[in-house]
């Protein structure tokens, strides 16, 4: 009763508005059948740690390694060991907060800053975004700035729609279709070598290389 959540009264009054007299009974018409295990799991002894890992590095020698052909964006990379061990493998970027506030830890803020000044240093530019992680939002983001800055011969009603090859990554034309959305922006989306544009468009997206590879 300390914590914030429902109450024994709460609950009597919630099972009786859907017609069930308790909770196990609502758990039992609502799991199938035939996902249920009607007997007793078999857990086994307890174990060390050290028994513990060693029974887990066995298990875990029974892995098959495949070949990924999933493509659309999500391959295989190489991390360069310096990144791997100061970065990703170092608690001491991730461990700042709880994983439930909003930053996430102070570790990443620190992450995109330093990339922020190498990129400035590196590009001679003033000013360095980084806060689009992946390139369906860097997509979304880059729709919405053409639309913003459109020529003053743009900037008639009339030019409101963007192109999109066919041939990007699905992902990629899902976000910018709902990015689009609230702007009421008309997403268009075809063969970019039949494509003509017109003072409808104000822009048009083509990924190089295209889904498929092609270049």
């Amino acid at each position: 009763e300390r914590h914030i959540g429902t109450s024994a009264k709460e609950t009597e009054e919630m099972l009786s508005i859907i017609g069930v007299p308790s909770v196990d009974a609502l758990i039992e018409k609502t799991i199938p059948q035939h996902i249920k295990i009607n007997h007793e799991i078999t857990v086994g002894q307890a174990m060390s740690e050290y028994e513990y890992l060693s029974f887990i590095r066995a298990k875990a020698t029974e892995n098959k390694i495949y070949n990924n052909f999933i493509g659309m964006g999500y391959y295989g990379t190489l991390t360069p060991t310096v990144i791997l061990r100061n970065i990703f493998e170092n608690p001491g970027w991730y461990t700042q907060y709880t994983p439930y506030q909003a930053e996430i830890s102070q570790g990443r803020l620190e992450a995109l800053l330093n990339y922020q000044t190498m990129v400035s240093e590196l590009t001679g530019m003033p000013i360095a975004n980084a806060s689009l992680l992946d390139e369906a939002t860097a997509a979304a983001e880059s729709m919405h700035l053409l639309h913003e800055v459109r020529s003053k011969v743009k900037n008639a009603p009339t030019a409101n729609k963007i192109f999109i090859d066919q041939n990007t990554f699905p992902q990629t034309i899902d976000v910018v279709k709902g990015r689009a959305l609230p702007l009421n922006i008309e997403v268009v989306v075809g063969d970019y070598t039949n494509f003509t544009p017109t003072q409808e468009y104000f822009s048009a997206i083509v990924q190089y290389p295209a889904a498929d590879g092609a270049v």
